[in-house]
């Protein structure tokens, strides 16, 4: 990166963090302690970076733990009796969603601002991404040189012949899938990404549910690419080094690699919006790096290094984040699916 610039089962996990009276308060807000409610729709690693802001704040974070669309959907029916405090999602598209559907409040906050850059947040200032996720090609190196990828637009030239029988993706429901096809609708037309998806299609894309399985298959040599999170990657080759996957940052020519965020906001009948606000600064700021270390994400803070792992495969370029294409041209990106037959 030039740097990074950085539907109806729920389940529900509350998790509740133990009270450590703080003296002080955070960022020179002389608000009293309290509990926070959170609905997280991102499940990973969450505890330890909590458990520090409570360490530093006195106030306590509280999780329910669902999907994307079963969380928003939950706060719509609750209304005004909603304990929540703030909406956590894996998904721009869903916060622009929560924001256009009134159910986040707008906030006011320089420190929030300058930590996250004008495109992984909301104009308004009703969500801030938190952490930043690549949505890339990986590749088992006996199989393929890279040097097969184009790298003007990489997403495109897995539909070349040469990859037939080759491939490996996630499945047509998962949110990864539907905002990777929502951001080529939005870069270059329905047209286009029609024919992308087509083109895996044609190539005989296989479609596994979840990414480690695209991990563990491209290492076993079932498949020879697969476009994943960078992330799950990390984890794979933290737990085994031999893992023999490699990540290649694509269409760096082009658009840039497709990335999304892991991004929150106040839910608009929270009974402690200012501490809600001051978790928010925190993790965007003095706990940026406590959020997005454990689970080797890239920092949205620009000042925040990422951790080594993924520090050691280098800067990339990242395609610019349409919260708005990501969620309101969802839709057309289900039937873009669907009438490939992607399945």
């Amino acid at each position: 990166m030039r740097r990074p610039v950085r539907t109806a089962a729920l389940l529900c996990v509350a998790v509740t963090l133990a009270l450590v009276v703080s003296g002080c308060g955070f960022l020179g807000i002389g608000d009293e302690p309290a509990d926070l409610q959170v609905y997280s729709a991102r499940h990973y690693d969450l505890e330890e970076a909590f458990a520090d802001f409570t360490d530093e704040t006195g106030i306590t974070v509280e999780f329910l733990y669902g999907e994307d669309a079963g969380l928003l959907e939950r706060l719509k029916s609750e209304g005004e009796q909603t304990p929540a405090d703030l909406f956590m999602t894996v998904d721009a598209g869903y916060l622009w969603n929560a924001a256009r559907q009134d159910e986040l409040a707008a906030v006011d906050s320089p420190v929030l601002d300058e930590a996250v850059p004008a495109d992984l947040r909301d104009p308004q200032g009703r969500w801030y991404g938190l952490a930043l996720r690549a949505r890339t090609v990986v590749y088992n190196p006996d199989a393929v040189d890279p040097a097969e990828f184009d790298p003007q637009d990489t997403y495109a030239g897995l539909t070349d012949p040469k990859w037939q029988g080759r491939l490996c993706m996630r499945d047509e429901t998962a949110s990864y899938t539907q905002s990777l096809v929502a951001s080529l609708i939005d870069l270059r037309g329905r047209e286009y990404a029609s024919r992308v998806v087509q083109g895996w299609v044609d190539n005989g894309v296989e479609v596994m549910s979840n990414d480690i399985l695209l991990l563990e298959a491209v290492d076993a040599g079932e498949c020879d690419v697969a476009i994943t999170n960078h992330y799950y990657l990390a984890r794979e080759l933290e737990a085994d080094p031999d893992l023999n996957v490699e990540p290649y940052w694509a269409s760096q020519e082009g658009a840039g690699t497709h990335v999304n965020i892991s991004g929150a906001g106040i839910v608009k009948s929270s009974d402690s919006p200012k501490q809600a606000r001051r978790l928010m600064e925190w993790l965007a700021a003095d706990g940026q790096s406590d959020f997005v270390d454990a689970n080797h994400e890239y920092p949205v803070n620009p000042d925040v290094e990422p951790e080594p792992l993924i520090a050691e495969w280098g800067e990339f370029d990242r395609m610019p984040v349409n919260a708005e294409a990501y969620g309101d041209l969802n839709a057309q990106a289900v039937d873009v699916l669907a009438e490939a037959g992607y399945r």
